[in-house]
Formats: structure tokens, C-alpha cells, sequence
């Protein structure tokens, strides 16, 4: 949530970030709504204070008197006006926070104008897209792939998008699990194990409602939502509470199944492994002094970067612009791998900087010292990294002639083996 100082004092600045993001915001309704409740609570005030001042009078009257009893009066009016006002208060308080919380987050001054993907900005590039097997096809074309990842009985166990790994394709994906919080581990991270279903709140302190109610799985008798990834657990971890200044950074991770209802389009965006409706994921995510998180962005981007080195697969690192920048993101770079076979680019991570926008929903604040004041700290996180383009990008870019996928040295302790073979 944005802090309503900026928008009742620098409104034209927050109109202005709001436009990088493309992005139709009554922002004249939500400024008239402020003003409205402000209004009302200092009528609310008054009000009271009068009651406070009554009271004061009554106790220095002798109970009976006429004074007394014309105070008691006034009292009762006072009380059906406090009533009054304070019905209308909150009425326009629940307004006022339903239309805060539809504002997006402001995007960074370092974002780069846009109005969508194309207007990204790549930012680096590590590898040679060239330097890959020149056997590469599309995974789902590899011989034996239906056999290790098996959609027809995933689709009709569930529905599209949630297949079954067996035998050697589970196996690949609890190694990359078990790589990816490996390397959390040594990079400072500590693994924590979370739940996959969060309650409203939690989805609201994240920025997943109001803006992405469409895209999670949601129970109907518990109200609650399947996690879209862990880091809707993980920030919530500390809702509602004051860490200490010396205690920041914390950073956790977590692997959780992540279910999004989004389909995406048709066609090769979507063929095997490329979109589910259920994947594996794991998330790195910190919670950081508000001088430090853009430092902090870049070390956690370095994180998610050096294990896709590690995997030796060649990725690029995408700068998005304004109109592709998510409602909670401050700035945010994508990682996308190259996958061989598809001739494409996959996303496989995104790093994220929400500075104090799920912090101030969630309430996560930082005392500097026993007396400091309470701040509210800044949130990160990114995907370190999401298991099925990865899978998708090690197989293709390391299919050998003789339909055998070779394998990366940094992989092979885990998987036991340095070759798959499907067929």
C-alpha cells in the first residue's frame, strides 16, 4: 500500500509514476475519499473531546442537581452524535483502504519507460546461445519423453497443466529442488518449510488481492488460497510484528508446489513443460533496511544468476519497464534461460523490489535501538529458482544424438547420474 502522506502531499508525483505503469487509476476518487475521512474523524474528535469536557463538568456538580441532570442531558445527545459520526467513520474508512489498496506500488526512478514485454531492457547476458547441442529439439519431442512426464493421465487425474513425473523425471526434479535450497543454504538463506494455503489476509499483504483473485486456486469452505508461490507465506511470516535494525537483513527460503489458475496463450507458450497449473518452485526472499534494498536487489539477482551458471545454461537478464512491472513491484528483473530446441527464451526467476509497499499492508516494521521509532523495513524476493523451464532448458540444450540428455557437473551428485535416457 502507498503511504498516504505522499498522496495528500506530492499527488501529481504519484499520478505520474501511476502512468509509467500504464495503468487507469482513479486517483481523483481515492484523494476525494481521504479528504472525506480525515474530515470525519476529526468531526469524530471533537465530538469527543466535547464528551471528554461534559464528563469533566458533571464530576464537579452534585449528582441530582439541576446541573447535574441538564449535563446528563447534553451528554446523551453527545452520544447519539459520537454514534452518528462514528457509523459514517467507518463506513468511509472501509472506502477509504479498499480504494488504497487497489493503488499500485510506484515504480523506481532506474525503471525504464515501456508499455509492455517488448519494451523490456535486456540488461546482461552470461553464455553463447550457439554453444549448445546441435541435437537440440523440443523437449516434448524427445523420444520417451511421455514416459517420464506423463500429461494425458495428469490431465485427466486433475486437468491440463498438472502432469505426473515418474521414475527419472521425478528424480530430476527433487535433485534441482534439493540444488536450488542447497545453494540457498551456502548464499545465507535460512530454509524454512511453509504452508501452501494462506487466508485473505495474507494474499492482501502481498499485493495478490485485489489484483490477482482470478489467477489463484481458492477453497470454498475455508475461504483460503493455494499458494501462487511461497513468497506470500514467507513475507507474512512477520505480519504484525517489530524486528530489531541489528537483526536485517533476514533472508529465507522455501520450496513450496505453486498453483496459478493463469492459462496463458496457445500453442508452443504453452506445450509441455513450458506453463502448468501446478510446478515446483523455490523462493529467496529477504526482508531488508529500506537504505539497502536496491544493494540487496542486485545481490539477490546474483543468487538466482549463478545457479542457472552452475547449470551451464546460457540466460539473459531483462530490465522490465514500466507497463510490464507487476501492481506490487518497485523494479524488477526478470531471468529468462535459452531454450535450444524451442529456439525461445524461458523466464525462470524474477528478482523483485517492493520497498515498503507489502510491508506497510503487512504491517513489518524495524526498531533502530530500544528507543528508535518503528520503520517499516523493505521486502525482496525472486525464484531461485522455478523447476519446469529449467528442466525444460536442460533438456533440449543438452539432448544428445543418441536421445540421451547429458547432464551439468553441479547436478550429477544429486540425480546420481551425469545421463537420462527416456526411451
Amino acid at each position: 500500500m502507498l503511504d498516504p502522506k505522499l498522496l495528500r502531499e506530492s499527488p501529481d508525483l504519484v499520478r505520474a509514476a501511476i502512468a509509467k505503469k500504464h495503468l487507469n487509476v482513479d486517483l481523483d476518487a481515492v484523494s476525494a475519499l481521504d479528504t472525506r475521512w480525515r474530515q470525519q474523524l476529526a468531526e469524530v474528535e471533537t465530538l469527543r473531546a466535547q464528551q471528554k469536557a461534559v464528563n469533566g463538568e458533571m464530576s464537579q456538580l452534585a449528582k441530582g442537581s439541576p446541573e447535574f441532570m441538564a449535563k446528563v442531558g447534553e451528554m446523551k445527545q453527545l452520544k447519539v452524535g459520537v454514534k452518528a459520526k462514528e457509523d459514517e467513520l467507518r463506513e468511509t474508512e472501509a472506502a477509504w483502504r479498499a480504494a488504497m489498496l487497489e493503488l499500485p506500488n510506484l515504480p523506481h526512478e532506474s525503471v525504464p519507460e515501456g508499455k509492455n514485454g517488448d519494451d523490456n531492457v535486456v540488461h546482461a547476458t552470461h553464455g553463447d546461445v550457439n554453444a549448445v547441442s546441435p541435437d537440440a529439439k523440443a523437449h516434448w519431442d524427445i523420444p520417451g519423453f511421455e514416459k517420464v512426464f506423463d500429461f494425458p493421465r495428469g490431465s485427466k487425474v486433475t486437468g491440463a497443466g498438472f502432469p505426473f513425473y515418474i521414475g527419472d523425471g521425478a528424480k530430476l526434479v527433487r535433485a534441482l529442488l534439493h540444488f536450488f535450497l542447497d545453494e540457498a543454504g551456502h548464499n545465507g538463506y535460512t530454509e524454512v518449510n511453509p504452508p501452501i494455503f494462506v487466508n485473505e489476509a495474507s494474499a492482501t499483504a502481498t499485493g495478490q488481492l485485489p489484483d490477482k483473485e482470478g489467477q489463484m486456486y481458492e477453497t470454498v469452505n475455508d475461504q483460503l488460497y493455494a499458494v501462487p508461490t511461497a513468497e506470500v507465506p514467507l513475507t507474512n511470516f512477520f505480519r504484525d510484528e517489530i524486528l530489531e535494525e541489528a537483526e536485517l537483513p533476514v533472508k529465507r527460503c522455501a520450496y513450496t508446489p505453486c498453483f496459478r489458475r493463469e492459462a496463458g496463450s496457445h500453442g508452443k507458450d504453452v506445450r509441455g513443460l513450458n506453463r502448468l497449473h501446478q510446478f515446483d518452485k523455490v523462493e529467496l526472499l529477504k526482508w531488508v533496511h529500506p537504505t539497502q534494498s536496491y544493494n540487496e536487489l542486485e545481490a539477490l539477482r546474483g543468487d538466482a544468476e549463478r545457479l542457472l551458471q552452475k547449470l551451464e545454461l546460457p540466460y539473459r537478464v531483462l530490465l522490465m519497464c514500466g507497463g510490464d512491472l507487476g501492481f506490487a513491484q518497485a523494479k524488477k528483473y526478470d531471468l529468462e534461460v535459452w531454450a535450444a530446441g524451442q529456439q525461445r527464451w524461458l523466464e525462470v526467476s524474477s528478482c523483485s523490489n517492493f520497498e515498503a509497499f507489502q510491508a506497510r499492508r503487512a504491517k513489518i516494521r524495524f526498531r533502530a535501538g530500544s528507543e528508535g521509532k518503528p520503520e517499516l523495513v523493505h521486502t525482496l524476493n525472486g525464484s531461485g529458482l522455478a523447476v519446469p523451464r529449467v528442466l525444460a532448458a536442460l533438456l533440449e540444450n543438452n539432448l544428445q544424438a543418441d536421445g540421451s540428455v547429458k547432464l551439468p557437473a553441479a547436478l550429477v551428485p544429486y540425480f546420481g547420474r551425469d545421463t537420462v535416457r527416456f526411451g
